[in-house]
């Protein structure tokens, strides 16, 4: 369905935000894990038709996309990281509009996608009244409103509380079913229960891009824990890789990611996503998958 290869961009400053980057997707959720810089953004963009790459292609369903841009704009959605409504206009309103932009004409369709967001029952309230999820859920249903083969959205969970991080991570999950998602994050807990894959980025370089088990498969036998003093966890938690420390009447539970056996009285422990993304982050300089 999407065929990206080595797709670069630079800046005119020089600045490299995406370099080689080459991913292959068909249907399902693709968790894009990177840390705050790392060319996420800049990466969704290229896709979204908003920024031209510097080199290399993307494919849509077979139509070359950067010749023919139209064709994947008629078929995204796309929900950016700083997504802003108009205050003044009804939740109906502001769907009603974005709708007819992209050339829904169907009242049903706008109610079918309230309903869907669960916003149905505020449709005649203003946004501008809304918490930061609920104007989340009406970013998605802007994005969702002309039925798109490629949804793209960009950090949807930022600012939200846990509550709503989880309403939305189920709504994403759900859409994922029927198409090709793209979802960008800093957070692992966003996409380790609805991702099919997950590609990694680092300072605009894809590190990985696999199933979440074939990621976790890489990182078997690289997490440790060991039960620590204060004083001996202040004395190596500046020189090794902690992906958690819990502090128990025993000591504190540290978990820690490494190539070998950290610490003499550390043992090794099932690896999880985090410890994976931490890992690949940390030990992994080469993409695979």
């Amino acid at each position: 369905m999407l065929d990206i290869h080595k797709l670069s961009k630079v800046f005119p400053s020089g600045a490299v935000g995406i370099s080689g980057v080459s991913l292959s997707l068909d249907g399902g959720v693709l968790g894009l894990l990177g840390a705050n810089g790392a060319g996420k953004t800049t990466l969704m963009q290229m896709l979204a038709t908003i920024t031209t790459p510097t080199a290399g292609q993307i494919r849509f369903q077979d139509v070359d996309i950067l010749r023919q841009p139209d064709y994947l704009r008629r078929r995204l959605g796309y929900l950016p990281q700083d997504f802003g409504v108009y205050d003044n206009l009804t939740a109906f309103e502001f769907l009603n509009y974005f709708a007819a932009l992209k050339g829904v004409s169907s009242r049903a369709r706008v109610l079918e996608m309230l309903e869907l967001v669960n916003l149905h029952t505020v449709a005649h309230r203003s946004a501008g009244t809304f918490s930061g999820g609920m104007k989340q859920r009406l970013g998605i249903a802007q994005a969702l409103i002309n039925n798109p083969d490629l949804l793209i959205v960009d950090e949807p969970t930022a600012g939200l509380d846990p509550e709503e991080r989880v309403r939305f991570r189920n709504l994403l999950g759900d859409i994922g079913s029927g198409k090709l998602v793209i979802l960008s994050t800093h957070i692992v807990s966003d996409i380790e229960s609805i991702a099919t894959m997950i590609a990694v980025i680092k300072k605009g370089r894809l590190l990985a891009c696999a199933p979440p088990e074939a990621l976790l498969a890489t990182t078997g036998g690289r997490v440790w824990e060991a039960v620590l003093s204060s004083a001996q966890f202040d004395g190596i938690r500046s020189s090794l890789k902690l992906s958690a420390a819990v502090r128990k009447p025993d000591g504190i539970h540290a978990r820690i990611v490494a190539q070998d056996c950290p610490l003499q009285n550390a043992v090794p422990v099932e690896a999880n996503l985090e410890d994976a993304f931490l890992y690949l982050m940390n030990f992994a300089p080469t993409a695979f998958g």
